[in-house]
């Protein structure tokens, strides 16, 4: 085997063995020292690669296989956020990655690193692909031509977030029908008197 594969087995084991290792006592209780112990290096050989704990932890959980959250595009706008949506809502509601998740976001709020990490590699790539989907649907006629974008994103992600991380109550099929019906009344193009 040679001496890059060898690094990124090593690389693959650490970030596996800090999920692991945060499932099991939450991340507040994480260590490196933990985690070098566990995944059978030396503490130097973590912090070579990842200066800090909040960074390993958020390799870590973006590392996780999350598939499934690009926007199709059946011509049916609703249709198609109201897929992603259960998608992203089944995928929260469940471990490793919920909890995880919800983890990532609270050290997020006190370390401008990793909030701006977690944007970068999560958050803008979602955001991009759903204005995405937003505008050729805008294009298409199916939302008005004067609504903004932007707006509509956060409209559509805050309830999520707030139930996710404010309330804890489920986010369910039915929740999101709600309220992509609620959004949509006043998204869709108003009939012409």
């Amino acid at each position: 085997m040679n001496a890059r594969r060898r690094s990124a087995d090593r690389t693959e084991t650490i970030m596996q063995t800090a999920l692991d290792l945060a499932r099991e006592v939450g991340y507040a209780k994480l260590s490196m020292e933990a985690v070098a112990t566990r995944a059978g290096v030396g503490k130097d050989t973590i912090y070579r690669r990842w200066p800090s704990k909040a960074l390993l932890f958020l390799d870590a959980v973006l590392s996780s296989r999350i598939t499934g959250l690009e926007h199709p595009d059946t011509g049916d706008i609703v249709a198609d956020l109201r897929e992603v949506m259960i998608r992203a809502v089944d995928l929260l509601a469940q471990p490793p990655w919920g909890p995880l998740y919800q983890e990532l976001i609270g050290e997020a709020q006190h370390n401008p690193e990793v909030a701006a990490a977690l944007n970068e590699r999560f958050i803008q790539p979602q955001t991009a692909d759903t204005l995405a989907r937003l505008k050729t649907a805008e294009e298409q006629g199916q939302l008005a031509p004067e609504f903004d974008l932007d707006l509509a994103f956060e409209v559509l992600s805050g309830p999520l977030y707030f139930r996710l991380l404010i309330t804890h109550q489920p986010m369910t099929p039915d929740y999101i029908d709600r309220l992509l019906q609620a959004v949509f009344a006043g998204m869709g193009p108003q009939p012409q008197s």
